[in-house]
């Protein structure tokens, strides 16, 4: 035991010594290079990031329009899915379903779900007999919805499994 304290220190003092000489380097090329050092330790400095995130954005934006596009069509589950929300604009929708696709894959489909009997929107529903089925054929859109996302998605590149 007292062999791998011993050793324990042995490593934390030299990884401590390898820190301090690497700081050292650092101020050793500041007092050379000044500002411009940050050369030599970030790759492509000057690289436009800005028109590289605004892409990204389009992306994001391309993706949304690709689903309200989606929903819009004659699809069948397109089409129950706008018989379902009646009161909210494709594009909310579509929105809605980006956010849910970031969220883990088993809790997807209870928030399609959500989203599709308005639980999400604050509607209330009464109760009822016919509940249970309205309940499975909401799973089912959710699911078939989903299938149709995971489409969408892999032409982005974004390959989910459902």
């Amino acid at each position: 035991m007292v062999k791998q304290s011993s050793t324990d220190h042995q490593e934390r003092l030299e990884t401590f010594l390898q820190h301090l000489e690497e700081a050292r380097q650092l101020q050793r090329e500041w007092m050379t290079y000044g500002i411009n050092c940050v050369d030599l330790y970030v790759e492509d400095v000057d690289a436009d990031w800005q028109e590289l995130w605004r892409e990204d954005e389009d992306k994001q934006q391309t993706f949304v329009e690709s689903v309200t596009t989606f929903l819009k069509s004659n699809d069948r589950v397109a089409v129950r899915v706008r018989k379902q929300l009646t009161d909210q604009s494709l594009t909310d929708i579509a929105a809605k379903l980006e956010k849910y696709l970031s969220f883990p894959e088993e809790d997807q489909i209870f928030l399609v779900k959500n989203m599709l009997s308005g639980s999400l929107t604050g509607r209330e529903r009464n109760r009822d007999s016919s509940d249970e089925n309205n309940e499975i054929e909401l799973l089912d859109l959710a699911e078939g919805l989903l299938k149709k996302l995971a489409v969408i998605l892999k032409e982005f590149g974004e390959i989910r499994a459902w």
